[in-house]
């Protein structure tokens, strides 16, 4: 496959999944852009990110801080704060056009229902003076879904699919561990049955046996359950122990979509290969790389490739904005792929 696409006009990643099913790809996102006001100015933390996922496919998001991951995961549930300053582009999910329901609309029949987040730091994303289990079942609760007492029974399954004794339950959150306190957001996630899980540095500010666990419960979840899953993370390693697709972002945008297998054997866009090379490897003794410089601010960024100031394969080219190029099954942001 060669050529250039554009990628303001038409997405260019339909073809980086297996192919989808009759029905099309579960999830297609089309030229999202997320802009904030700030005290000096707009700060464009997401720009034109277009993207597809199948059915029974996960995608792990990556990328150094700052990047927009969390910030285009936001705009996918439209937990938006009030700061917003632009918000365009479309998102279909199972072909619905989400952007064209209304905040009531969506509340009710996607948000939690089909689309559900774990964020991070889940000590603050539970009720310190309210039972784990009233938290977990209040999606159920909300617009009489289901009584309580029935909520609490899907509660208590998706404890076990998690791995948490049902006793927990009837414990509050400073009384279960780190890794239990996980679990019961993933759990919360889950209640309401969603199609899709969107999980934001699911492993972040744990143990490293306690995130071989968490992940371990993620694919078998994944597995047993059906579930599609973005993961967003800057934990590389991790990306790589759920994700059937990665999409890499720099400076506010996709920089390269990929499948993973292609992916973390042979990235293509020059910051992507930057970060697998930061990565320590336990079979090949190599000294891992870094890449120097700092991130451009999203306030004022730079015309041109965005990683040119810190590219080492920057030539004269890059200071014209690249377009999506379509190479090997893949689409990269690079004047280097222009000739497919």
């Amino acid at each position: 496959m060669t050529g250039d696409m554009n990628s303001q006009t038409k997405p260019v990643t339909g073809n980086i999944a297996d192919s989808a099913t009759r029905d099309g790809p579960l999830l297609k996102v089309e030229n999202v852009c997320l802009y904030f006001h700030a005290s000096n100015g707009v700060v464009r933390a997401v720009e034109d990110v277009s993207f597809e996922l199948n059915r029974g496919r996960s995608l792990a998001i990556i990328g150094e801080s700052g990047c927009g991951k969390t910030s285009l995961a936001r705009a996918l549930l439209r937990l938006l704060p009030r700061n917003v300053e632009t918000y365009t582009g479309r998102v279909f999910l199972d072909g619905t056009d989400l952007m064209k329901l209304s905040e009531e609309r969506f509340r009710r029949n996607v948000r939690w229902v089909k689309i559900s987040m774990v964020s991070q730091a889940a000590m603050n994303s539970l009720n310190p003076v309210l039972k784990v289990g009233d938290q977990v079942a209040e999606p159920l609760l909300l617009d009489h879904r289901l009584d309580k007492r029935k909520a609490l029974e899907r509660a208590r399954e998706v404890f076990r699919i998690v791995g948490v004794p049902a006793a927990f339950l009837d414990r509050y959150a400073f009384e279960l561990s780190g890794g239990m306190r996980q679990r019961a957001i993933i759990a919360m996630a889950l209640v309401a049955n969603p199609t899709l899980v969107i999980l934001d540095e699911p492993t972040s500010a744990l143990d490293v046996l306690t995130q071989a666990n968490i992940m371990n419960a993620l694919k078998k979840i994944k597995q047993e359950l059906g579930l599609n899953f973005i993961l967003i993370t800057h934990d590389i390693a991790t990306s790589s122990e759920l994700a059937d697709e990665v999409l890499c972002m720099y400076a506010g945008q996709l920089v390269e979509y990929n499948k993973a297998e292609q992916f973390y054997r042979e990235p293509f866009h020059p910051y992507a290969q930057k970060l697998m090379a930061s990565v320590p490897t336990l079979r090949i003794h190599k000294k891992p790389d870094f890449i120097a410089g700092h991130p451009p601010s999203l306030l004022n960024p730079p015309e041109g490739c965005r990683f040119a100031a810190r590219c080492p394969k920057r030539f004269e080219r890059c200071q014209e904005e690249p377009a999506l190029f379509a190479y090997r099954d893949a689409a990269v942001k690079c004047w280097l792929y222009q000739q497919g």
